[in-house]
């Protein structure tokens, strides 16, 4: 029973996500003041090396003070405890869940207006002129995205490296966020908060690419990942978003407004345009992925005792 404690703690740590959703006075708020302040101080000359330092500093250095903090412990019962907390808040599942539902509730009164507002509190691009389409398919990219940044990728690293490891993911995802733009401001400094990421994203994206095929339409997923992976400029979001759509038989993507223009994005996925219902849908989707991810981890676990 002891070998599937790092399951339950998972299954636990979902569980308080499912029901309390994200704390009110969640750790990132106080990270990210803390990188916005960092930033400003010493992003002055668009330095690799300074923002290597930066990254260091914000993410490896709390990351393993966790660690070793967790190892101090030297009692199970309170160490898992701890985990399943760390977990829970790592996991940003809820409050993604919540806000694509928040954007589906005024399309479907046909408000678009208020649509576009509370879509545009989860994107970057520019959601003025959206129509109902581009409402419904930018959300839709942003939960199956957001499945394995906010979920997966957690889940994975946790079971790689403990709570450390979830934590070292979280950081560095929202330092992304933050800083890994291809900008003047951010092209050297927020280099390695970019480059990080990407490393870890890599390999949960994948097994998240597979867990949404195994949930929904599997051919349809594999042949869009297949085809589609490459034609994203984003290493994970891309066979992320493809397979999700391809799972769920619609098609997202293309052009897309920002502040600074119109940005020509791939099609993903293969169907036919995404409908409201498609929204409920894709969160359905995730969930059983996460079903799917934790069959998968018990498996892995029964495995290595035979193997071992």
């Amino acid at each position: 029973m002891m070998d599937y404690l790092p399951v339950i703690i998972c299954i636990v740590a979902l569980a308080m996500d499912a029901l309390f959703g994200e704390p009110r006075r969640h750790p990132l708020i106080a990270f990210g003041s803390m990188a916005s302040s960092l930033e400003e101080k010493f992003n002055n000359e668009k330095s690799k090396i300074i923002g290597v330092v930066c990254v260091s500093v914000l993410v490896l250095i709390p990351s393993y003070g966790l660690w070793v903090f967790l190892e101090s412990l030297d009692n199970l019962y309170l160490e898992s405890g701890v985990g399943a907390v760390v977990l829970w808040v790592a996991i940003g599942w809820g409050s993604m869940k919540n806000h694509a539902r928040a954007v589906l509730r005024p399309l479907a009164k046909g408000d678009l207006v208020n649509a576009r507002q509370t879509l545009s509190m989860i994107v970057s691009r520019d959601t003025k002129d959206m129509d109902e389409s581009k409402i419904i398919g930018s959300t839709l990219e942003s939960l199956l995205e957001n499945g394995n940044d906010c979920l997966f990728a957690s889940l994975f690293w946790f079971a790689l490296l403990g709570p450390a490891g979830a934590v070292l993911h979280r950081l560095s995802n929202t330092l992304d966020a933050m800083w890994g733009y291809r900008s003047e401001r951010f092209g050297q400094f927020g280099w390695a908060a970019a480059r990080l990421d990407d490393l870890l994203g890599w390999a949960p994206a994948r097994l998240t690419a597979l867990c949404y095929g195994l949930s929904g339409s599997l051919l349809s997923a594999l042949k869009s990942w297949k085809a589609q992976k490459g034609k994203h400029k984003s290493i994970n979001g891309g066979p992320v978003m493809a397979s999700g759509a391809g799972a769920l038989n619609i098609r997202i993507g293309g052009p897309v407004a920002y502040h600074g223009g119109v940005e020509e994005k791939p099609w993903l996925g293969e169907g036919g345009n995404p409908e409201n219902q498609d929204i409920e849908r894709a969160i359905d989707l995730i969930q059983r992925s996460v079903a799917v991810w934790i069959v998968g981890y018990a498996l892995v676990i029964t495995l290595t005792q035979y193997l071992v």
